[in-house]
């Protein structure tokens, strides 16, 4: 004979408490998305700013990297970057007057030195990258922080593939 299921407290129907836990799920995650403020931080805005700039030097790091060597194949991954690139700045307060420190966060890198392994060269730029993404993370909110550690997780990934 198969054992039968337990029953439920009385009162309380598995649609009931799953419609609760939804309910009190839904409420949870309104009240910590609010408390944030209903804006962005002039602070908060000119770090995210400073990322935007980090993932411009990316993906000119990579259109460098394939004109120093077009056989490198790095297509794959310098669309990924663009499209990174494009989420950051989507997500990116309007741009109104940067501060002085988000107009130098990312200066286009310069190209890979003569003789120089390109795809080293490329890597460590990634990874640079990589770090500042993460260091920012930190300091944001909500789903700001959420992009910016998934950016900095997928250009660990293009870093492990350039190794």
């Amino acid at each position: 004979m198969a054992p039968s299921p337990t029953p439920a407290p009385a009162g309380f129907s598995r649609r009931a408490l799953l419609a609760s836990s939804v309910g009190l799920a839904l409420l949870a995650a309104g009240c910590t998305a609010g408390s944030s403020g209903a804006g962005v931080g002039t602070e908060e805005a000119d770090r995210l700013a400073e990322q935007v700039a980090v993932q411009e030097a990316v993906v000119a790091a990579y259109a460098l990297a394939t004109t120093a060597d077009p056989a490198l194949a790095l297509s794959d991954l310098a669309a990924q970057a663009t499209e990174q690139l494009e989420r950051l700045r989507a997500a990116a307060p309007s741009p109104g007057t940067p501060s002085a420190a988000a107009s130098t966060a990312g200066a286009a890198p310069p190209s890979p030195p003569p003789g120089a392994d390109v795809r080293t060269w490329l890597r460590e730029q990634v990874a640079v990258a990589a770090e500042a993404h993460a260091r920012a993370a930190v300091a944001q909110t909500g789903a700001r922080a959420a992009l910016l550690g998934s950016i900095a997780a997928g250009l660990r990934g293009h870093e492990a593939a350039l190794a």
